[in-house]
């Protein structure tokens, strides 16, 4: 492991340099990120999980860059032109821009106006003129005619066109632009009138005419523009100072006052507005769309995690009902461990109103499969099927909650859904879909690609690889983070467990299957292909109930195991009697058991662990309702305090549901009676919350809200 590579992650995360080091070292090995911050903690210096996925990040664009350097390196070899000083400065340049701007005179280029003027052999009339002490130009621009270049002019134009791709390559002068683009920059933009009174066009409208500050303009607005502009409504345009961005690249070249100066001023604005600005405006709103993508996909990270960390009701007993109008409500009986035990369709609503059939109905399923919960979809007909259940008499308690159904009709038509389901159609998978939501959130979200749970903002209009990476991070941190059963987790959700993957998440079900269930961590060891690297990375994560070892059955790592035993030993206790011992546990002095390679936070971790094994970190479902006198958007009124839930944040506010079609927004000014910089920080998704009703614009189907504290 070379020191550059742990000098350049330092540089950017500010980490100890012996964290870093060991932290590659055990990258290297292929130990995960979930592993390396639960279970390698001496060895990290206690780094949590974020900064171990910087190192992760910043190592793969470290290694992007070597790879470049090489390519390039390599390349100028080829054409001969690899100077001793040219490779150093490329060995070591610290970033793409820097290494793109020096490899940049060298590249193949497309037939161009300097490439034109060089074959035509004005290379030497563009190096009197940069020499700039040239006389009687005209004379000797004339001495160049031949050919195509049939006069004195036709001379001096090709040659400023090699001096213009000269100062395109100098590295000082792109440097200055980008100084400037970064700080002065504008962002406008201009409908296309052929297309402002088309339909689509109408969102856009706010751009129709527009100016910004590219430095300031938010990431939510940035995107918006950008997708205006993709979708063909609009034009947009990057612009600085033209006359003081001239006058800093003549500044740099120009020291002479005559006919050369002359000519290399036109060069120098044909470089600007030919090759320079267009270059670097791109490349400034390229940067400027990354920070956008950064920042929107932070908002979605956060979303996703606080959507799979939701509350689970636990292993209950669930009637599920996805509702519909024409088609009818699709109604399925789930047992505790969800799996399918009964389903059929319902037609309470418009145009059947068979309510009191459906009454029935429901009151005998919940009877004969002694339901203990209802979980209603909150799409199409939701709040009418909720007033519908509300007014049933039930035998026994029966807890009612609406579910965020996002999502749901994705997994229904997957390949995971056709595999669990296979004699069953679509509106059976999703109503069981959303039961099993009640269920485990987790448990049943990580079957649907997170892009389609609609928590974000322009997550299609981000870049879709690092969307990717990142969401399979959260859904990795949290599953792990949860713990899963491996007797009842889907091949989905053991795929995320630290060390599994896919295809070792496949041998476990099919084991399973084959030979009933684990009854220890040390009979995981006997599934196909799971060797000792895959069970070290993830046995710790995977939990076995009513285990004979209760340690099977926590986030105890089986290498720790003799550590629990010994401390039982001493304290003349088995361990299962030091399980859930607070009090003695806290008791014990932790230092005598720390070794060379176990220290203090991994053994505050196993009492920790030890107090309370494998509690769920998450909070348990709690039922929710709605103002149910409000049930349109013209049931709003002004001043009205209502009960809602966070159903999506995004940078510039909150979007609340109250019980009707449509969403309210808080907007951030709306949040705090203060300044808010953070979205986050004020409140998160699925928060149950008391808003105020602002403002409702019926004709635009908007309500704006303010968070009631």
């Amino acid at each position: 492991m070379s020191q550059s590579i742990i000098s350049y992650i330092i540089s950017f995360t500010n980490l100890p340099e012996s964290g870093v080091k060991n932290t590659l070292q055990l990258l290297e090995e292929d130990c995960t990120v979930p592993f390396i911050s639960r279970y390698r903690k001496e060895r990290t210096g206690n780094l949590d999980e974020v900064q171990i996925g910087d190192i992760v990040k910043y190592k793969e664009l470290f290694e992007a860059m070597e790879k470049r350097k090489a390519t390039i390196l390599k390349a100028l070899e080829e054409q001969d032109v690899l100077t001793p000083e040219l490779q150093n400065s490329i060995e070591k340049a610290a970033d793409l821009t820097t290494l793109e701007d020096l490899y940049l005179p060298y590249k193949k280029k497309r037939k161009t106006k300097a490439e034109a003027a060089r074959k035509a052999g004005l290379e030497p009339l563009a190096k009197i003129i940069m020499s700039q002490n040239a006389s009687d130009l005209e004379s000797i621009a004339f001495k160049y005619t031949k050919g195509d270049i049939s006069s004195a002019e036709d001379a001096l134009e090709g040659a400023r066109h090699i001096i213009a791709e000269w100062i395109n390559e100098r590295t000082d002068i792109r440097n200055q632009i980008r100084h400037q683009l970064e700080r002065f920059a504008l962002i406008s933009s201009k409908v296309i009138k052929a297309k402002a009174e088309e339909d689509d066009a109408q969102k856009f409208r706010d751009y129709f005419e527009w100016e910004e500050s590219l430095s300031r303009i938010p990431s939510h607005r940035l995107l918006a523009i950008l997708r205006a502009e993709h979708e063909g409504f609009i034009r947009l345009k990057i612009d600085i100072d033209e006359e003081r961005a001239l006058s800093k690249i003549e500044s740099r070249i120009i020291r002479s006052n005559n006919a050369c100066s002359e000519q290399i001023e036109l060069a120098i604005k044909d470089a600007y507005k030919r090759l320079l600005l267009p270059s670097l405006s791109n490349e400034a709103l390229q940067n400027a769309k990354e920070k956008a993508d950064t920042s929107a996909i932070s908002v979605f990270a956060k979303n996703l995690k606080q959507l799979l960390l939701g509350s689970p009701l636990g292993e209950k007993r669930i009637l599920a009902i996805d509702p519909g109008f024409r088609t009818g409500c699709k109604v399925v009986c789930l047992d505790a461990q969800g799996t399918l035990k009964h389903n059929e369709t319902i037609y309470p609503h418009a145009p059947k109103n068979d309510t009191t059939g459906a009454i029935k109905k429901i009151s005998s399923l919940a009877e004969a499969y002694q339901i203990e919960a209802i979980a209603i979809g909150n799409g199409t007909a939701s709040r009418e099927t909720e007033a519908l259940i509300r007014r049933i008499h039930f035998k026994n308690d029966i807890q009612v909650f609406v579910v965020n159904e996002a999502g749901a009709s994705i997994y229904s038509a997957s390949k995971i859904a056709r595999e669990e389901f296979p004699n069953y159609d679509v509106t059976v998978r999703g109503s069981v879909s959303i039961g099993r939501r009640l269920q485990d959130p987790l448990a049943e979200l990580v079957k649907i690609d997170p892009k389609s749970i609609g928590v974000g903002q322009y997550q299609h209009d981000v870049d879709q690889t690092k969307l990717k990476n990142e969401l399979d991070t959260v859904v990795e941190s949290c599953v792990n983070a949860v713990g899963v059963n491996i007797n009842t987790a889907s091949k989905s959700l053991l795929s995320y467990v630290s060390g599994i993957g896919p295809k070792l998440a496949e041998n476990i079900v099919t084991y399973r299957e084959e030979h009933g269930k684990f009854l220890s961590r040390t009979d995981i060891k006997k599934v196909p292909r799971l060797g000792d690297k895959a069970f070290e990375q993830g046995a710790a994560f995977l939990r076995i109930k009513d285990a004979k070892n209760p340690m099977d059955d926590s986030a105890v790592h089986p290498e720790s195991y003799s550590i629990v035993k010994q401390i039982a030993k001493d304290e003349g206790k088995t361990v299962a009697q030091l399980i859930g011992n607070s009090e003695l546990l806290r008791k014990i002095d932790l230092n005598n058991y720390c070794t060379d390679t176990v220290g203090l936070p991994t053994l505050k971790d196993i009492v920790k662990e030890l107090e309370k094994p494998g509690l769920d970190i998450r909070e348990q479902a709690k039922v929710f309702t709605f103002n149910q006198n409000i049930k349109t958007i013209n049931d709003l009124q002004e001043g009205q305090l209502l009960p809602g839930i966070v159903n999506n944040v995004t940078n510039f506010g909150a979007f609340v549901d109250i019980g009707i079609k449509e969403s309210g927004l808080i907007h951030i000014s709306n949040l705090s009676d203060g300044f808010v910089s953070d979205v986050n920080e004020h409140i998160s998704l699925h928060q149950q919350v008391i808003v105020k009703v602002l403002e409702v614009d019926i004709n635009r189907k908007r309500i704006q809200l303010k968070l009631h504290k």
